[in-house]
């Protein structure tokens, strides 16, 4: 058990979102039940809870810390001031927050890069997460490491956005991997040191994934396929 880091998550339930004191102890305890192990590594609360209540919330993760059932707790799709005003309450750090981003999906890169711009890219959907994460040192986890954005499905190999298929293609076969290394170490490749959410339980998949945190992008090699993902640079 100690080779592993076991994370979960809770906090949807069907048709609303629930952060409260009770719902957290009993899901963390089914959790645990289903995995056969006595603690998480890692819990995070998937959406945040426009009814939540930070003292439950604390109270909660002090319950689980105290007795043994989780050691280290996080986030997902929140935006800075909801984790700030988390974090009011809540003792322990938080040290994670699982966002949506990709090549195509990359507004937390394309919003720093066309600051002070009227263009779509320059929209703030998010707080300017990404800079809080770094400043306060929260890792990002990047879930959909491989899809567009708005359901829109996977980009690789997809006609849509054949541009960036062909420029992980050229890439690909220069460092003698797959598309899907490519596509991985582009994640990886940020200083923010963002983990990828591989979403697959195949090998194959995740050893190809694997080999995307060895491949050493050039920062031109890095730029050039954000331009074929569809951004562009002021």
């Amino acid at each position: 058990r100690d080779a592993l880091i076991l994370q979960s998550k809770c906090g949807i339930r069907s048709g609303f979102y629930d952060s409260s004191r009770d719902y957290i102890l009993t899901a963390v305890d089914g959790i645990l039940r289903r995995l056969n192990t006595d603690y998480l590594d890692v819990l995070l609360i998937h959406r945040p809870d426009a009814l939540v209540e930070p003292e439950e919330m604390a109270e909660a993760f002090d319950r689980l810390h105290q007795a043994g059932k989780v050691r280290h707790f996080g986030v997902s799709n929140h935006r800075p001031l909801q984790m700030e005003l988390l974090q009011k309450h809540v003792r322990q750090p938080l040290v994670a927050n699982q966002l949506q981003f990709s090549l195509p999906m990359s507004g937390m890169i394309s919003a720093g890069l066309e600051a002070n711009m009227t263009t779509e890219g320059a929209a703030d959907r998010d707080g300017g997460i990404l800079d809080w994460c770094r400043l306060h040192q929260v890792t990002i986890q990047a879930w959909s490491p491989f899809q567009g954005p708005n359901g829109t499905g996977p980009f690789l190999g997809n006609p849509r956005y054949e541009a960036l298929n062909q420029e992980l293609e050229q890439l690909a076969g220069r460092y003698g991997v797959s598309p899907t290394a490519i596509a991985a170490a582009w994640i990886l490749r940020h200083p923010a040191g963002m983990q990828v959410v591989a979403g697959t339980t195949r090998a194959q998949r995740l050893q190809e994934i694997a080999q995307g945190a060895d491949l050493p992008l050039s920062r031109e090699e890095w730029y050039r396929l954000y331009l074929a993902a569809g951004h562009i640079l002021p």
